[in-house]
């Protein structure tokens, strides 16, 4: 019986070798999908639409609001944000934190755009720098920059060589910010120089500025499609519809920033002071010392951060010590008047800087330099008062008080006063439970006389 044979086409070595044949439209969607498959968690991973990052610096610059720029700068970089919006609003600054802001949005890999906002913002002095450094420049309506032309530390024309040497040096910063994003050059440089100051419409027209928006979801809008140019590099904004995100600001940083106030340093400075005057008169209180060494030592970091006068705080020391001594030495209120015109000089010399918004408000001045002349001459009418009252303690305290005699004085006998029994004699009579007065005192022996009118 012969066994049965394989089909010819699974022998033949030929067909073995030659592959199936199949339709070619149907080989190439196959070779497509062998291709793109590999490719599909790339393509599903590819990169979206960022979050937009927001900051809200609405203060001096100083240098506690420098480095709240730069960690929000950081954290932008480090989620790869699409742009940092830095919502401004500043009277001006000091140029060295000022220069560390405009340093950190340079080396930034985010786009940074600079929003002068809200209605009524404005970007004076040192906040037209800030503009000026930034990737895209934007305005709100109503809004205003410039007038950054530097001054000395009172508010005042710097003299000499000197102020050639500042005008000089800015003018190039702000020109180099400028050439830098495409701005009028010119004009930036005339806001330093001859304190030339801009509204929105102003700058937008004068190519000092991109673009005026109304608010933050406008500008996000506004923004997408922008190219910026950095150097050789051009970079496309993609805004459209990403979410707009807060800056967290941490609570240290903003207690930091509540110190760096000068008028809460001021007034920390001035209770400190008057807490430990308080703990050292009266030893052992405690508290007054604890809150005022705490005081003091908080108004240090605001006097670390701000530009200190140091004439002006050894004035302040000063007042404080024509206040102690006007209390312990009778000066007939000279020394309170010294005290006072030192601790106004002192105040209004403390910091170094024609910022309104680093210098101790007048107002606040006046109100502390009033306070303290009432206190000051409240304790030393109290203590000319002490002085000048008769001695009311040991045998001198007995004068003038009222007993009631507990034995008939014929004339010597017993009376009782201050909780006490004492020997007392009366050049009248006296029938006891009468009142009697003191008149006198003799060794442990009280004069006495009959007090008719007197209320036991």
């Amino acid at each position: 019986m012969e066994g049965r044979k394989p089909p010819p086409d699974i022998l033949n070595p030929e067909t073995m070798r030659r592959p199936h044949n199949l339709p070619r439209p149907l080989a190439l969607a196959l070779l497509a999908l062998a291709l793109i498959g590999p490719l599909a968690p790339l393509a599903s991973s590819a990169p979206k639409t960022g979050e937009v990052w927001l900051v809200q610096v609405k203060s001096a610059i100083h240098p506690v609001s420098a480095e709240l720029i730069e960690d929000a700068i950081q954290e932008a970089d480090r989620q790869s944000a699409a742009a940092l919006i830095i919502e401004l609003d500043t009277p001006g600054g000091l140029l060295s934190s000022t220069r560390d802001i405009t340093t950190a949005i340079l080396g930034s890999r985010t786009p940074v755009v600079v929003y002068v906002a809200p209605s009524g913002a404005r970007a004076g002095s040192a906040g037209f720098f800030i503009l000026m450094s930034a990737d895209v420049a934007a305005m709100a309506p109503g809004t205003n920059a410039g007038a950054a032309h530097p001054v000395d530390g009172e508010g005042g024309d710097i003299q000499g060589t000197m102020a050639k040497k500042v005008e000089e040096d800015s003018a190039a910063n702000i020109r180099s910010l400028a050439v830098r994003n495409g701005r009028n050059s010119q004009l930036a440089e005339e806001a330093v120089l001859k304190s030339r100051s801009f509204t929105a419409d102003e700058a937008l027209q004068s190519k000092l500025i991109d673009l005026i928006a109304p608010d933050v979801p406008a500008l996000v809008r506004a923004l997408d499609g922008r190219v910026i140019h950095r150097g050789a590099v051009q970079v496309t904004l993609r805004t459209n519809g990403a979410p707009v995100r807060q800056f967290e600001i941490s609570p240290l940083r903003a207690f930091l920033g509540v110190l760096a106030d000068p008028n809460i340093t001021y007034l920390l400075l001035g209770i400190g002071w008057l807490g430990l005057f308080f703990e050292l008169m009266h030893p052992g209180a405690v508290l007054p010392g604890v809150v005022g060494a705490i005081c003091l030592i908080l108004s240090f970091y605001g006097l670390s951060v701000l530009p200190v006068n140091y004439a002006g705080l050894a004035l302040i020391l000063l007042a404080v010590v024509f206040f102690i001594l006007e209390i312990k030495v009778t000066s007939y209120g000279m020394l309170g008047v010294a005290g006072v015109l030192c601790l106004v000089l002192g105040s209004l010399m403390l910091f170094k800087t024609s910022e309104s918004a680093l210098r101790v408000s007048v107002e606040l001045i006046a109100m502390v330099a009033t306070f303290s002349l009432l206190v000051v001459g409240f304790l030393a009418y109290m203590a000319l008062r002490a002085q000048r009252t008769p001695v009311r303690a040991g045998i001198e305290a007995m004068i003038h008080e009222i007993g009631i005699a507990r034995s008939p004085l014929t004339p010597r006998g017993k009376v009782f006063v201050q909780g006490e029994i004492w020997d007392a004699i009366s050049d009248e009579p006296v029938a006891a439970g009468e009142p009697v007065e003191v008149v006198a005192v003799r060794n442990l022996t009280l004069g006495v006389r009959r007090r008719q009118d007197a209320i036991i």
